[in-house]
């Protein structure tokens, strides 16, 4: 595929991985799974340029800002992360520094940079 080049390919390259996904991992053949890491790697160097993530955001407000992107609530993220409810929470609110552990799940289940993380915690 080529780049996207305008908002309209960029949304329409969203739906049709949004309809692959839809299908499930036992339901996607080996070609629509190859079309929707192809259609990921545009919608990604797109968004870098287009939504680009703000780098001088703490720890917290990079995580709400996934947790926002990825549509989650905070025990939805908490499962993601393998954290506890009251942990996660404790960290988002500032009340509790975040943690190695804390930083490789972000890193690991949200991909966040984790020299980024690591300048920001």
């Amino acid at each position: 595929m080529e780049a996207i080049k305008s908002e309209k390919e960029y949304e329409d390259a969203l739906e049709e991985v949004n309809n692959l996904m839809k299908k499930g991992d036992e339901h996607i053949s080996d070609e629509e799974a190859d079309r929707v890491e192809i259609l990921a790697l545009a919608i990604q160097a797109y968004e870098a340029i287009h939504y680009p993530f703000p780098m001088h955001k703490s720890v917290p407000e990079m995580v709400e800002h996934k947790r926002f992107e990825l549509n989650l609530t905070i025990s939805g993220l908490a499962e993601l992360l393998g954290l506890g409810k009251a942990n996660l929470t404790q960290i988002l609110n500032g009340e509790r520094e975040p943690d190695v552990p804390f930083l490789k799940a972000v890193y690991h289940k949200l991909g966040i940079d984790p020299g980024v993380l690591l300048d920001n915690a």
